[in-house]
Parts: structure tokens; C-alpha cells; sequence
């Protein structure tokens, strides 16, 4: 980072008529990343000039984006194991000042609700029901039918403050409520559809390869289907059956569906420039 002469130099310049001394200006205030962000917002508030406000504004929003980009190619690289963090990342893109804390403790809030009632003597049944029970019923959780190919219902953010998601969404939330109670439940990538898996614990040596006990349906109030209901979704959808749509998946397919969810919401909606975004994480993650 440059130090605060360099800073105060750069700012000066940020409205500078000549677009190659502007152009060379953002090239180096985009060098500085989001610390810069908060000395940018006090040149903004200060100035009467549209032109440079205007300036600002895409500068920031460049900033904000490249460092949700970096964020994500480093959660897939290291592993790509919290979903939660993944899916507050894409949610980042449209609320740039949306804080991971926020989410978690919006999270943790029902986990403590779901600790309580959870002990390892219970069957697998008895396991998600209780979960069932505290996102459903306690928390209300529920799908949002009406308004269903909303870009929201993709943004996690949004899914805790309304309560109301897409299969995805409220998947991703009870995947990761139910591993951190260490169930053994993952999400099902489906054409059209999202379900989740409860995987045999006790033949478990490969969760994406293992033995399904039953599959959860987190969008009906998280309802217990058989591979016949998944045989008739299928068939009713006029799809191939293929093994993967009754296998577990991993939770780079999940953040890969999630932003596809978002690029055809945008798509619907006209929007180019967010579904132009939404390729880029997409290429992050594929």
C-alpha cells in the first residue's frame, strides 16, 4: 500500500479533466485495494462534483469486486470446505458491505437452537426431523414460491433477514447447520432441482461415494423423499436418469449452481453487465 503523501496525491488527481492522467490515477488506486476504500468515501462526501463522484463510485465498486473475486479463488483453493463463507462471498457481489459476522451470527443463532435438541443416541430419522422442526418451525424458515427466480432468494444475506429462499439457499443453510452438529448430510446437484442426502454414518468412508440413507427436500419444509420420488421427479421432467443426480456432490457444484441460479435471474431480469459478473465468479469456481 502506498503511503498517505502518495495517497493524497492520487486523490487530488482523481478529477483531472485528461483521461490518460485519470486512467493512470484509478490504475494505482485500484493497486491499493479496500483499505483505500474509506479515504475514497471522504473525497465523495466532500465534493459537488458529479463527474468525480461518479468516478469514485465505479472505483469503489471495481475494488469491492476484485476483492471478492481474490476471496473466492482462495476459499476454492484451500479447499473449498465452509459453504456458509462461499455463499456470503457471491452475496458480497450485491451487498459489498455485507460482513461474514452478520452472517454467522444470524447462523449461529439456530445452530444453538439445533445443539440442544441433538444427541448422538438419536436416529438418523430423529435427527432430521429435529432440524426440520427448528429451521422450519421455530425459525420459519420457508421456500419463496412467489416470487421464485428473484436474484434475493440466491443472496444468503437475504435468506436470513426474510426467512424465505430457493432449494439452494435454504440447502446451503441446512448443510451447514447439519455438518457443524457433525450429521453427515450434502447437497444433491439435480437438473431443476436441489435436495440434500443423509449419507450412512456408519458405512462412511467417502461421503460423495457412500451408501444415501434418504434424501431431504429443503424446500418443502425439508420432507423425506426415496430414490422412487427422484425416479418420478426425473421422469416427470422428461430427464435421463444419470448417478450423479442421486449422489452427493461437492460444494464447488453447489457455489458453481448458485451463481448459474443468479446468471439466469439476471438473464430474465435484462441486467448484462451483473450476469458479465456472474461469469467471472463462475469461471473463479469452474
Amino acid at each position: 500500500m502506498a503511503d498517505d503523501k502518495e495517497i493524497k496525491a492520487l486523490l487530488q488527481l482523481l478529477d483531472d479533466p485528461n483521461d490518460e492522467v485519470f486512467e493512470h490515477v484509478s490504475e494505482n488506486i485500484l493497486k491499493q485495494g479496500e483499505n483505500i476504500i474509506p479515504e475514497l468515501e471522504k473525497v465523495w462526501e466532500k465534493s459537488l462534483n458529479a463527474i468525480l463522484q461518479e468516478r469514485i463510485e465505479n472505483l469503489i465498486q471495481e475494488i469491492q469486486f476484485s476483492s471478492t473475486q481474490k476471496q473466492l479463488k482462495e476459499w476454492k483453493e484451500s479447499g473449498a470446505v465452509d459453504l456458509l463463507k462461499a455463499a456470503y462471498l457471491i452475496a458480497k457481489y450485491q451487498y459489498p458491505d455485507l460482513k461474514y459476522n452478520d452472517i454467522i451470527e444470524a447462523f449461529n443463532k439456530i445452530k444453538r437452537d439445533a445443539w440442544l435438541e441433538i444427541n448422538n443416541n438419536l436416529t438418523a430419522l430423529e435427527k432430521t426431523r429435529i432440524l426440520n422442526h427448528i429451521l422450519f418451525q421455530v425459525h420459519k424458515f420457508s421456500g419463496n414460491s412467489s416470487n421464485f427466480f428473484a436474484p434475493q432468494n440466491s443472496y444468503i444475506n437475504h435468506v436470513f433477514d426474510t426467512k424465505k429462499g430457493n432449494p439452494l439457499t435454504l440447502g446451503i443453510i441446512y448443510i451447514s447447520l447439519a455438518q457443524e452438529l457433525n450429521i453427515p448430510i450434502y447437497g444433491v446437484s439435480m437438473p431443476r432441482n436441489f435436495i440434500l442426502a443423509y449419507i450412512d454414518e456408519y458405512n462412511i468412508h467417502d461421503p460423495y461415494k457412500d451408501d444415501v440413507l434418504f434424501y431431504i427436500n429443503p424446500y418443502n419444509n425439508g420432507k423425506v423423499l426415496g430414490e422412487r420420488e427422484i425416479d418420478y421427479f426425473l421422469k416427470q421432467q422428461k430427464i435421463e436418469s444419470k448417478k450423479s443426480y442421486y449422489s452427493p456432490c461437492s460444494n464447488i457444484e453447489i457455489i458453481k449452481k448458485l451463481i448459474l441460479n443468479l446468471i439466469y435471474s439476471y438473464e430474465k431480469l435484462g441486467y448484462p453487465e451483473k450476469v458479465n459478473d456472474m461469469k467471472k465468479l463462475f469461471n473463479i469456481v469452474n
